[in-house]
């Protein structure tokens, strides 16, 4: 079975949707999200690579009424109402039991003892690798048109006891999705420069 190559790069248009026009927005206008969209974005999200395919990432997207409200409290205060405003917010959870579905997801190997009874080995894979599926997220959102507003600032345990009850998945970050008001906007941060932050060995 041949797998397409794609080693041409992408055109202006799709870096600048993906990266350099694309901003972290707090505004939001009042256009929906579909079911289907946010069913699009996660087939999207499961494609990144994650170490031995653990895709320990759960995903909840708050969309309903109820659920905003069950959210609300959770939030810090400068970030209760660009996230009650926003049409979807995404929690990005992370499963402490990733673990049990390596037989499935790396079938070709013993993976699972890999993990298993491992706590540094479990914490820190879950983390990277939900992190690494967060930012998937982000970038299959603004692929689909959609902008997002990732935020570290709400108290993790009342999100996993809203949304996460039982206590195997843990909340990692969240962040808002929708079609984002420009006129809100900040003006964009400085980013450092190449000898800043890279060298070349």
């Amino acid at each position: 079975m041949s797998h397409p190559v794609f080693h041409q790069p992408l055109g202006d248009a799709a870096l600048k949707q993906l990266f350099t026009e694309a901003r972290t927005h707090n505004g939001w206008l009042d256009r929906a999200v579909s079911d289907e969209t946010l069913r699009s974005l996660a087939d999207l999200v499961k494609m990144g690579p994650t170490a031995a395919n653990s895709s320990p990432a759960r995903i909840v997207f708050v969309k309903s009424k109820e659920a905003k409200e069950k959210l609300k409290p959770c939030m810090a205060p400068g970030n209760v109402d660009k996230t009650m405003a926003a049409p979807v917010t995404a929690i990005v959870g992370m499963d402490m039991e990733f673990y049990e579905k390596l037989p499935q997801l790396f079938p070709h190997a013993d993976a699972r003892s890999w993990f298993a009874g491992n706590d540094a080995a479990i914490q820190a894979t879950a983390f990277r690798n939900s992190s690494l599926q967060g930012a998937y997220l982000i970038i299959a959102a603004r692929a689909l048109g959609l902008d997002t507003g990732a935020m570290s600032g709400f108290d993790a345990a009342k999100v996993e006891e809203a949304f996460f009850p039982g206590g195997k998945i843990k909340a990692n970050f969240v962040c808002n999705l929708g079609y984002g008001d420009s006129s809100a906007l900040f003006p964009r941060s400085p980013r450092l420069a190449f000898e800043e932050f890279c060298s070349i060995a």
